[in-house]
């Protein structure tokens, strides 16, 4: 049967911490399955279709950032959350893991409850996106990706196209860092060559129009959308 709570991959080449962290996952109500190196990740999540990929920086052969790599060219699992187990804490490897697609990163030892909370909160992002439809709703400030419209506190804000697809992009998936290049091809497309200066221009005026400050700057990484 199909749990109601999600589905998720465990990917670790210690079999001892799939083993604990896939017991703490069934206890918790989550469909898994588990994989113990990149490939098999790579052929169990195109059958399984997670809702979430937990998978781990430190494995022989295929270490987690090649097969996130190969993961992300699969279209079926474009919005698969993927978060990164490791014991590494640079800044190096985290920076390069969320240009290669990853959306957060967890580190090793953590305690069951503490992940499951960090798992609850990525997969309700998610799910309160999909429920919305049309609308993103934060608050007081909406977005009609319909009507092309923004409005904070009941008041209607005029935006430029290409602000309302960058704002719309980013808010489509709260606390997820969009690439530069991602963002460029997004909003931009292949065809029209723009350079870095112009996202920082378009997010400027954002800002200032919205009054608030929802998009944060991922130095070095590219653009979040954050708003309690």
């Amino acid at each position: 049967m199909e749990s109601n709570f999600g589905k998720i991959l465990v990917v670790d080449d210690e079999q001892d911490i799939v083993e604990f962290i896939n017991y703490n996952l069934r206890q918790a109500g989550y469909e898994t399955a588990t994989a113990n190196n990149g490939d098999e990740a790579i052929r169990k999540a195109a059958i399984f279709n997670p809702d979430l990929i937990l998978l781990d920086v430190m494995m022989p052969e295929k270490d987690g950032l090649q097969t996130i790599q190969q993961l992300r060219r699969n279209p079926d699992l474009d919005s698969t959350i993927i978060i990164f187990l490791t014991a590494l804490s640079d800044e190096k490897s985290e920076i390069e893991g969320l240009k290669l697609g990853a959306d957060d990163y967890i580190a090793k030892p953590i305690k069951p409850e503490l992940l499951l909370t960090r798992l609850r909160t990525a997969l309700r992002r998610v799910k309160k996106d999909e429920e919305q439809g049309n609308k993103i709703v934060f608050g007081e400030l909406e977005i009609n990706k319909y009507k092309f419209t923004v409005s904070y506190k009941g008041e209607e804000i005029i935006l430029a196209k290409k602000e309302f697809e960058l704002l719309n992009l980013l808010a489509s998936k709260p606390g997820r860092v969009f690439l530069r290049h991602e963002i460029l091809q997004k909003v931009w497309g292949t065809e029209v060559i723009v350079g870095d200066r112009t996202i920082d221009v378009h997010i400027r005026k954002i800002r200032q129009k919205l009054g608030i400050d929802v998009i944060t700057t991922v130095k070095g990484v590219g653009y979040k959308f954050e708003m309690e």
